[in-house]
């Protein structure tokens, strides 16, 4: 079973719940994903990237993007379709960056958009013939079945297999003491691949909820209103 499958199967029978929620102080939003959107934000990811750039077990996939949830949706989308999270664009299928990162060094580049409200570039589209994310991805399918098995010793993160992300994940959770039910409220850059592991994949292998704050600026309020549990800030 693959990373991603492993990390939402178990959270789905309170799909409703939820799973992560972003706030960026800079601008003064809040978006949460119950567990059911966060899904359906990955399956979209990862039909978009076998449909278009044909992605395959093992492919890899740069992601050169802050700690935000539209990054939560295309990491656990690469991984559903068994893409191998990379830090280095060359060579790889395509590359993720934000609105400001560099585009043409991959084989193809997916712009994201980063906007609180998940809209896409706008009429300027994407610039140097690459893709926008937001809008592009939107349209493909709710639900995914992998069309190739997704062994648990495929490279998922950095040369790290699924199986050993999930079980570094497990350890991470337990160091830092997360558990079902916590509400993890974290200002932790999602480097690669410590920060990802221990602010993304940590709670949710846990059972638990993300609270990701970036540009913090009202830390102690979000830690109140949330009832944060365990603090990574």
């Amino acid at each position: 079973m693959n990373l991603t499958d492993q990390l939402l199967r178990p959270l789905l029978s309170s799909a409703a719940r939820p799973a992560v929620t972003h706030y960026d102080d800079a601008v003064g939003s809040r978006v949460e994903l119950s567990v059911a959107t966060l899904t359906n934000w990955a399956a979209k990811t990862a039909n978009w990237l076998v449909e278009e750039f044909d992605v395959e077990p093992g492919g890899p996939v740069a992601v050169d993007l802050p700690a935000h949830w539209q990054t939560a949706g295309v990491l656990l989308g690469t991984w559903w379709c068994g893409g191998h999270v990379v830090s280095d664009p060359d060579g790889a299928r395509v590359a993720f960056t934000g609105p400001d990162g560099p585009t043409g060094i991959a084989d193809d580049t997916a712009v994201v958009a980063l906007d609180p409200l998940g809209r896409g570039l706008g009429p300027q589209g994407a610039p140097n013939g690459a893709f926008d994310y937001l809008s592009d991805a939107r349209t493909a399918g709710d639900d995914f079945t992998p069309l190739i098995p997704v062994p648990g010793d495929t490279a998922a993160l950095l040369g790290d297999t699924a199986d050993d992300v999930l079980a570094a994940a497990r350890v991470r959770a337990g160091e830092l003491g997360i558990g079902s039910g916590d509400r993890v409220l974290s200002t932790r850059a999602w480097t690669l691949p410590d920060g990802v592991l221990d602010a993304l994949v940590a709670p949710l292998a846990a059972g638990a909820h993300v609270v990701q704050v970036s540009n913090p600026a009202k830390l102690d309020a979000h830690r109140a209103a949330e009832a944060a549990t365990v603090d990574l800030s």
